[in-house]
């Protein structure tokens, strides 16, 4: 089995607006057949990200509920898909059309405050021994997380209350 890769599978830079003309375009360049997420293979999440950019707003929501049991349920960053999925996340999080966009969001801001793994091997070291490190998963996860926070300036300057507040707890968690 692959290790999720670690870079960004996008080149866009993180202070603009994703560009209209192509959403979700780098969805390709992840390999996410070969990396697990919570049901096992991660393949299903690129049509799940595809009907949060383009469904209506019940399509949108039940394509993130299921996300989010597949990448950061309970608190807890669940497979290592989690961190390339995260770009992605952001990539909606911008886009005016996404309707769950506040939803979004707080994902970002849940995968933003995991550390339960990290928790759970303060008291039981020998899950650090293991192949597949859930620590490491956690870890790059926040990391993706952190490395598009460039995009909350442009977020706290849109006119949506809703988005503005969570936002600003994503601002805040990322402070920390």
């Amino acid at each position: 089995m692959r290790t999720a890769p670690t870079e960004q599978p996008s080149t866009q830079r993180t202070d603009r607006a994703p560009h209209a003309a192509a959403p979700l375009s780098a969805l390709g360049q992840v390999p996410w057949g070969d990396i697990r997420d919570a049901t096992g293979s991660a393949a299903g999440i690129p049509p799940l990200l595809r009907s949060m950019a383009r469904g209506d707003a019940e399509t949108a929501r039940a394509a993130l509920k299921e996300l989010r049991g597949r990448i950061c349920q309970y608190g807890f960053v669940v497979e290592q898909a989690t961190a390339p999925t995260v770009p992605f996340l952001w990539e909606l999080a911008r886009t005016p059309q996404v309707t769950c966009r506040p939803q979004i969001i707080q994902l970002l801001r849940n995968i933003a405050d995991a550390r339960q793994w990290e928790s759970v091997a303060a008291v039981y070291p020998k899950l650090l021994n293991h192949r597949e490190n859930p620590v490491v998963w956690e870890r790059r996860a926040r990391q993706a997380v952190r490395a598009r926070s460039g995009a909350l300036r442009e977020l706290l300057a849109e006119q949506d209350g809703e988005i503005n507040r969570v936002t600003a707890e994503l601002a805040d968690a990322l402070a920390e």
